[in-house]
């Protein structure tokens, strides 16, 4: 009777479709598509739709400028539950997603991070400034081993502009006594080359630190997957 019960049992596994569970379970989660893995997380379809079908659609809601899993970035709660079979707490399984893959990045870049090094530093705050939609801009306090001893965000601008504060970031590095600062911002639009605004406001932040003694070693901006440093061009 038992023999029986189980070759029923694989008779019905067998002439099951394998899905995203038996696919990882087999070849392991590597193997598996952007969608598959979603899939996973999300568990259940609903009626007429199974789970990879619907993840196919979550991933597509970004758009073509933002496809795949980073769009999840760049998606609302409200426009995920716009797809049918997905409702809060799946969308904020997805938007939490999204937040553990950069905290992940950003956890592995700091094993290289060097302050004295514009591209470890880009490396490292890549994945925290690039998908923002609006410009934000960080001021990181060193001691004089150039250790960081603090971060603070300066100011959250529109899309195209943002407002740095001299008066501002003097006050805090006072307050944190900062022996250097820097500053770094990113431009949503995903190319970090200086505008000319950048430019201007880099030069009179930089003229304050050499009265005040707390030198401004580096502006970096943070493009998409790029990065511009004022110090490695020169102007610092």
């Amino acid at each position: 009777m038992q023999k029986k019960k189980q070759e029923q049992e694989i008779k019905r596994t067998s002439s099951r479709k394998a899905g995203p569970y038996e696919k990882y379970l087999e070849k392991g989660a590597q193997q598996l598509t952007d969608a598959e893995l979603l899939a996973i997380i999300l568990r259940t379809g609903t009626v007429g739709e199974d789970t990879v079908s619907i993840a196919g659609k979550v991933l597509s809601l970004p758009g073509e400028n933002h496809s795949g899993i980073l769009g999840l970035h760049h998606v609302s709660l409200k426009e995920l539950m716009s797809i049918r079979g997905i409702g809060q707490v799946k969308a904020i399984k997805l938007k939490c997603i999204a937040e553990l893959s950069s905290r992940i990045a950003q956890e592995t870049a700091k094993k290289t991070l060097q302050l004295k090094d514009p591209r470890t530093v880009a490396d490292y705050y890549m994945e925290r400034l690039r998908h923002f939609e609006r410009e934000r801009v960080l001021l990181l306090m060193m001691d004089s081993r150039n250790h960081l001893i603090g971060e603070q965000v300066l100011s959250e601008g529109t899309v195209n502009a943002s407002l740095i504060s001299p008066r501002e970031i003097f006050l805090t590095a006072l307050r944190y006594s900062a022996v250097y600062i820097m500053l770094l911002h990113n431009h949503p639009g995903g190319d970090p080359t200086p505008g000319k605004q950048d430019i201007l406001a880099t030069e009179r932040i930089k003229n304050v630190s050499a009265m005040i003694e707390i030198p401004l070693i580096d502006h970096i901006i943070i493009g998409d997957k790029k990065y511009y440093s004022f110090r490695e061009m020169g102007y610092l």
